[in-house]
């Protein structure tokens, strides 16, 4: 069936039509997988008492790479020659601690080293067996342009606020379609896999970092109702950076086809609101704490929380045997030296010759502590390749020999710096560094979220309760950029701009001569939160607000619209359908011996939005004068706008009905007078609201005041999105306040902030109509309402409970009609303008019909 054939139905969704007629899928090759969990989703049924018990609850997890180690293993000639274990210190593997024990926990995503295609199916069926894994195999050029061309050396790059100003500027390459088009590539494989493994009725789908933005987008194309997550886990950049993407709105619409979107902080969330609001005008509403996107009827939930640390995991290391060795050994090493260490990837953003310059300065400034204070500074392998990883190599050796040439001591061994790689270091041998050392620096110039001051705590309370070190028990010491996310969490650290040397430099003076009392302090409140804020913690509380977020999915109807990545969603209300036609010229047929009422709101819907010239057009005109020519309709325009442009537009309608001013004006015809309403007008409240918007309008560059003659109206439509929405936030505060004694009510509109008197509203003109009609004993059996903002909101909410109201007389035919598809309190929509006058145009074309002849009139 086509589309549009689909469309006329207005039975059932498009999506729901396709569950129905889709064929089953293929088997997957995944045996333990079974294929009735491929099923499409149907409307939930209550299950019977004699059904067989529910499968388990499953959340399937899709980040970049497993939490998989694979050693290789020569021996097995007969076989793949991988060796397989999970990875404990996979973030991804960790989480599954705030599932239920029944909930199954299914990763997709890509191995680490490469694999021979050979052996690819076999890989995949003992990862699935074993691991409750699904590999995901990129071709090798994709993989080589989507992870190290687009992700690492773009994307990275540009989210920790690195634009590629010139290709010789290291770290940021330039924007490359070829790189973009495998990131798109990648994405979609990754899809196709997610698919393979997935229940789209029951699962939960959590997808994780930069690497996938665009999985949401095809997952969301196959299944409208599945639930699903995304957590960003680097930073997200302030507008003014995103905005130089080029793919910036297919990014954005991809996030927007979550159910939840989470950020470690309140700044990257407010990023990335921002961004949503100056490239796709969306507004943000925060209701009893939670932050919501309205985007095409759903509510995309926003969540800030930052990660954990997973406690069971260090706990275990700090209170085996091995560790007392170690840390006994590294004591004796440091005999006498305060010792000060840091753990960081090897990157452009850690900060780590900052850190060094820093020491250095220390030690200059404090001749007394040379030989006593020494930095342990820990490297993890580079994640990525390139020139970039190669410089800031040679930059940080370059510097640390440079402090340790100047201020060690040859004869007795002392070095200010010790530099470690890091990949030769076990998770173990880390911990016993972090539990002997004073104090943690953690100085990165940009980081999301950073856990290493959170690892450096708990080692801290947990690694010195063995005899030796009982001196220095439960106490620490953080110094902590202003740059990364665990920053507003650890309220008892030392916050220092990582680009300050000399702030830096203090800060290592003030850790090293704190006295142990306030060291214990500052301890004790970062313990407190870090072991009651884990990662277990952190994935429960991300879980249950996915929940809570995709609670109406069956509750609502969903259309597809738009094509490739600009693809989303519309959410509609169950009984909410297009205005067909047809049954409409029915039931106005059907009223031929009674009277009927038509409401017409005016821009928007009898006049495109976007056109310049607001002035009727002549088939406007011509269709609203032949519907006044049937004797049995009332036809009135129902407009926010003043009575005199109406008046002048509509001058050649003599038969027509306006109400201007949301309905403080009424005319019946060209030739009667304008009714206002029985509203008292006080105009001294514009003496008080005029001053105030006059202020914001000289601030606002592009904003104007409209003045009417029953209210004033600040526009902002032509001003910056951002600055114009948070000077009519303000605007709309200040005028509540003063105008709180005055008889007027103060409301925002669309790019508008309104202040017009009680009483006045486009429901009261619905019911004033009604209500005059009935008292002449013309009481209406057919009523059209079409309108398309908010406005026109309170006209469909009046017909609504005139319909309800048992006492009111009833109305045979009600058409409540908003323009576009949108939440309304509307029953149907049209498209756009045209559909509106092509359905007025059919109604008229019924009444030259079916029009008696001029005697029985």
């Amino acid at each position: 069936m086509s589309q549009s054939c689909i469309e006329c139905l207005s039975l059932i969704s498009t999506d729901d039509f396709r569950v129905i007629n889709r064929r089953p899928p293929a088997a997957i090759k995944l045996p333990s997988i079974p294929i009735q969990q491929q099923q499409q989703q149907q409307p939930r049924c209550p299950p019977s008492p004699a059904a067989a018990p529910p499968p388990p609850e499953r959340r399937v997890v899709v980040a970049n790479h497993l939490p998989i180690r694979a050693t290789p293993d020569p021996d097995r000639l007969s076989t793949a020659p991988w060796r397989f274990e999970l990875d404990e210190d996979s973030l991804y593997l960790q989480l599954r601690d705030g599932f239920s024990p029944e909930t199954e926990v299914w990763y997709v995503g890509c191995l680490k080293p490469e694999i021979d295609p050979r052996y690819h199916e076999e890989i995949s069926q003992t990862l699935a067996e074993k691991f409750r894994c699904v590999p995901v195999f990129l071709p090798p050029e994709v993989l080589n342009n989507f992870y190290h061309g687009f992700c690492k050396h773009y994307l990275w790059p540009l989210f920790h606020y690195m634009l590629p100003i010139s290709p010789a500027h290291g770290g940021a390459a330039r924007f490359d379609r070829k790189n973009w088009q495998a990131y798109v590539s990648a994405n979609k494989i990754f899809a196709q896999r997610v698919v393979e493994v997935l229940n789209p009725e029951e699962d939960s789908i959590w997808i994780h970092d930069y690497h996938l933005l665009l999985l949401p987008t095809f997952l969301r194309k196959k299944y409208h109702r599945v639930k699903l997550g995304f957590f960003l886990h680097s930073p997200f950049p302030s507008s003014e950076i995103y905005r130089t993407i080029p793919v910036r709105e297919e990014i954005l619409r991809a996030l927007l086809n979550c159910d939840l979107v989470g950020f470690h902080t309140f700044d990257y969330a407010r990023h990335f609101l921002s961004c949503c609001s100056r490239m796709l005008g969306l507004d943000y509403e925060s209701k009893r704490g939670y932050i919501g996107l309205e985007y095409f009827g759903r509510t995309v939930s926003i969540k800030i929380l930052p990660v954990g640390i997973h406690m069971g995991q260090l706990e275990s290391i700090l209170k085996g045997g091995e560790i007392v060795e170690k840390v006994k050994e590294l004591k004796e090493r440091f005999k006498g030296k305060t010792l000060i260490v840091g753990v960081d990837d090897l990157d452009i953003f850690k900060g780590i010759s900052l850190k060094f310059l820093a020491l250095g300065r220390l030690l200059e400034q404090n001749p007394d502590l040379r030989g006593k204070v020494v930095l342990v500074q820990i490297c993890n392998p580079a994640r990525s390749k390139g020139k970039d990883v190669r410089e800031v190599e040679d930059e940080i050796q370059s510097v640390a020999n440079s402090v340790n040439r100047r201020f060690g001591r040859g004869q007795d061994g002392y070095s200010p710096i010790v530099f470690i790689n890091g990949g030769a270091l076990t998770t173990l041998e880390k911990a016993a560094y972090y539990a002997v050392a004073e104090c943690c620096a953690v100085n990165c110039i940009r980081d999301g979220m950073n856990l290493v001051s959170y690892k450096y705590t708990v080692c801290r309370q947990m690694g010195n309760d063995h005899d030796v070190g009982k001196v220095e028990k439960k106490k620490s010491v953080l110094i902590v950029s202003e740059f990364i996310g665990c920053s507003p969490s650890l309220s008892g650290a030392i916050r220092v701009n990582p680009w300050n040397i000399e702030a830096v430099a203090s800060a290592m003076s003030d850790a090293i001569t704190m006295k142990d009392e306030e060291k214990r302090m500052r301890h004790e409140k970062h313990y407190k939160y870090i072991s009651s804020h884990d990662v277990a913690y952190w994935a429960r509380s991300f879980d249950q607000d996915l929940e809570r977020s995709c609670r109406d999915h069956y509750n609502k109807r969903y259309w597809g619209v738009g094509f490739g990545l600009g693809f989303r969603i519309v959410a509609l209300g169950p009984s909410f359908r297009k205005l067909s036609i047809e049954p409409i010229v029915a039931a106005y047929k059907k009223t031929s011996t009674s009277s009927r009422l038509i409401l017409l709101d005016y821009d928007g819907t009898m006049t495109p939005q976007a056109s310049v010239d607001k002035s009727p057009s002549d088939e406007v005109i011509t269709v609203l004068n032949r519907l006044c020519d049937d004797p049995r309709n009332v036809v009135f325009i129902v407009s926010g706008r003043g009575k005199e442009p109406l008046s002048k537009w509509f001058s050649r309608c003599p038969k027509l009905g306006i109400s201007a001013e949301h309905g403080y004006f009424t005319s019946w015809t060209r030739e009667s007078s304008w009714q206002a309403c029985l509203v008292v007008m006080d105009s001294d409240w514009k003496k008080i609201a005029e001053p105030v918007m006059e202020l914001y309008t000289e601030t606002t560059d592009g904003s104007f005041i409209e003045h009417k003659e029953s209210a004033l109206v600040w526009h902002y439509q032509e001003a910056d999105a951002h600055f114009g929405q948070s000077q009519a936030k303000e605007l709309l505060d200040h005028l509540e306040n003063v105008l709180a004694n005055e008889p007027v009510v103060v409301k925002r509109g669309q790019h508008i902030v309104e202040v017009k008197p009680q009483g006045v509203s486009k429901g009261i003109v619905v019911s004033n109509l009604v209500s005059t009609m009935q008292s002449e004993g013309k009481s209406p059996d057919f009523l059209l309402c079409i309108g398309d903002d908010r406005s026109d909101e309170d006209m469909f909410e009046s017909i609504a409970r005139q319909v309800e109201n048992p006492q009111s007389p009833s109305i045979a035919e009600v058409f409540a009609c908003t323009v576009g598809q949108k939440p309304s309190m509307a029953k149907y929509y049209l498209d756009d303008t045209s559909d509106v006058i092509m359905l007025l145009q059919g109604l008229a074309n019924a009444s030259a019909v079916e029009r008696p002849p001029r005697n029985q009139v």
